[in-house]
């Protein structure tokens, strides 16, 4: 009896261990939160392995076309993807938009953001942090919502770029900048403001932040990276998805 289930056990793990795959995957740096969760869950509920290296969109793009092994892309926007595409470097049909981005004006403080953003024109801060715009898409939507609101001039000497959105938060959770421009699921929690205070951007300040997801080249015949996209359409996803704050 004992010999006999060892060797159940043994032939289980051998069993699972020739399904299971690993696939690489670039996430851009707002998604990081949410990824973690859904990697975990796709983790258990598949047995594929998915391993996360969080960045700028921008970043991952030169990274890609020089060869780095990444084989599935969660990027920021729509553009990346789509070039990526248009240059041979993804699986064709592949990509999908997984989230629609939200931007909020935020701030450490529980007192610093009006629920209107009015703290802008106000004044009272020295810094104010955004994304590096020609890299990560949320940091080109808050130039963007700075030139609807008439204010990027006046507030271009305050401004301290992330190098991406995970820096830019870090930058106003330190205090360092007081204000700063970040993605709605890095401040939010089930719904819910976790801390200081903020301003979720009008969507019509910017153009929509259509995050989108694409099988790299690399990735092409790996059942993990098929297996992940679509567990990215999944209801399990999508509820964590919408719990961070993004649109579907």
């Amino acid at each position: 009896m004992h010999h006999s289930r060892l060797v159940f056990i043994f032939f289980s793990f051998f069993a699972g261990a020739v399904s299971a795959e690993e696939v690489q995957v670039a996430v851009a740096a707002n998604f990081a939160a949410p990824m973690q969760a859904i990697a975990t869950a796709f983790e258990k509920d598949t047995g594929h392995k998915a391993r996360l290296a969080f960045g700028s969109s921008g970043k991952f793009y030169a990274q890609i076309k020089n060869g780095a092994p990444f084989q599935v892309l969660l990027s920021a926007d729509a553009e990346t993807p789509a070039r990526l595409e248009q240059e041979g470097m993804t699986v064709a049909g592949t990509r999908f938009t997984y989230a629609i981005g939200a931007l909020v004006l935020w701030s450490a403080s529980e007192d610093m953001v009006d629920g209107r953003g009015d703290v802008l024109r106000k004044g009272g801060y020295a810094h104010l942090a955004i994304a590096n715009p020609k890299l990560a898409p949320y940091g080109a939507a808050a130039v963007e919502v700075l030139k609807q609101l008439g204010l990027l001039d006046a507030v271009r000497p305050k401004l301290v770029q992330g190098e991406n959105i995970a820096q830019t938060w870090q930058f106003a959770a330190s205090g360092n900048a007081e204000l700063g421009f970040v993605a709605r699921s890095q401040v939010t929690r089930g719904g819910k403001l976790s801390h200081g205070s903020a301003w979720i951007v009008p969507a019509n300040l910017h153009p929509p932040i259509r995050q989108d997801a694409v099988v790299l080249a690399n990735g092409r015949g790996n059942a993990a990276a098929g297996a992940l996209m679509a567990y990215l359409k999944s209801e399990q996803a999508k509820a964590v998805i919408r719990a961070y704050g993004y649109g579907i």
